[in-house]
């Protein structure tokens, strides 16, 4: 088995503070899960795949190359979901016209004001990219903060579809994914993250947020143990949106 991804950035100390503090156990997928997809919108993974350095250029928030290679991971979440009639959730931003509502997000970002500005002709920064858009009984949850239950209906979708656990994928690992990974611990729910199915625009802060997060607040597992766990799921599980097929 390969070493954790986080093993090449923590010192000898760190790995025998891990290795003797009890932290890391496994927490284990539950029981009824359902799938988060956290801010994989234009914005954040670019209009197509290039280096970071190119694609900063035009989108401020981009993780580059790194957010295309994660996307076939989240499809193949996806898909297995809509197969076992699991929930998928998607977050991703909202603002007014004006950007008056980007509040706090103005204070660490000296691009901030771009957030409005259409950088692609036809592209909004917050839509979810095309290769993972959401399907008719998929439900997206609007946000304008990190968390994907601060100030929104997350929670109450959840408890409408009995959920006890979360698979969660997205961006970025460090931020976004991170805030949403908390609030759904401290809610008490059991929470795995697709390893490959996340991605930051720092290598660095990818690694090392998996790792805190896999010692103390969820189970980092490979996609292809995830979607083996969701073979062993019962089939119509969850009452979920009828929804309407698009034109």
């Amino acid at each position: 088995m390969s070493e954790p991804i986080w093993n090449h950035f923590l010192t000898e100390r760190d790995k025998a503070v891990f290795a003797a503090s009890g932290y890391g156990a496994r927490g284990g997928f539950g029981k009824r899960p359902a799938l988060l997809v956290i801010d994989v919108n234009w914005a954040f993974c670019g209009d197509r795949p290039e280096p970071i350095l190119e694609s900063i250029k035009r989108w401020r928030n981009s993780c580059g190359e790194d957010a295309w290679a994660a996307l076939p991971y989240i499809r193949s979440l996806i898909d297995k979901c809509h197969e076992k009639g699991v929930p998928v959730l998607y977050t991703t931003g909202v603002r007014r016209e004006d950007n008056w509502d980007s509040g706090s997000w103005l204070w660490k970002n000296a691009r901030g004001d771009e957030d409005r500005r259409t950088v692609v002709t036809n592209l909004d920064g917050n839509e979810i990219v095309t290769p993972i858009a959401p399907g008719p009984k998929d439900i997206v949850v609007l946000k304008q903060k990190p968390s994907g239950f601060f100030g929104t209906n997350m929670a109450s979708y959840l408890t409408l579809l009995g959920c006890d656990s979360l698979v969660v994928t997205g961006t970025t690992t460090s931020g976004c994914v991170r805030a949403t990974v908390l609030d759904a611990f401290s809610l008490n729910y059991r929470i795995a993250l697709a390893e490959e199915g996340c991605f930051d625009r720092s290598q660095a802060s990818h690694a090392i947020n998996l790792c805190d997060m896999n010692a103390k607040y969820a189970d980092v597992v490979k996609t292809a143990e995830v979607l083996a766990f969701l073979d062993t799921l019962p089939s119509g599980m969850y009452d979920l949106p009828k929804g309407s097929a698009t034109a």
